[in-house]
């Protein structure tokens, strides 16, 4: 889904849930870092690991250790992009 450069993340969230397949841990970034959205996630059984951002007064629960693995997945689809680049 692509939204506008002036559009938050987060607004986007809750249409990007519609489409999750069942998994047990959602994984994103701190533009998601909603409590809306964060409520959603865990209606729909699975727990979020979002960075809490910086003006937060209560920081959730967040696991550094398992978002390098969604760290890991962006710098695939990075090169993936690379190659494609290439070959056209």
């Amino acid at each position: 889904m692509l939204t506008g450069g002036n559009v938050a993340d987060c607004t986007a969230g809750a249409a990007l849930l519609g489409r999750l397949p069942e998994c047990e841990i959602l994984h994103g970034d701190k533009g998601y870092d909603a409590n809306d959205l964060r409520r959603q996630v865990e209606e729909r059984g699975a727990m979020p690991n979002i960075p809490p951002k910086a003006n937060r007064k209560w920081k959730n629960c967040f696991s550094p250790f398992l978002y390098r693995n969604r760290n890991a997945i962006e710098r695939m689809f990075c090169r993936l992009k690379d190659f494609r680049r290439v070959a056209t």
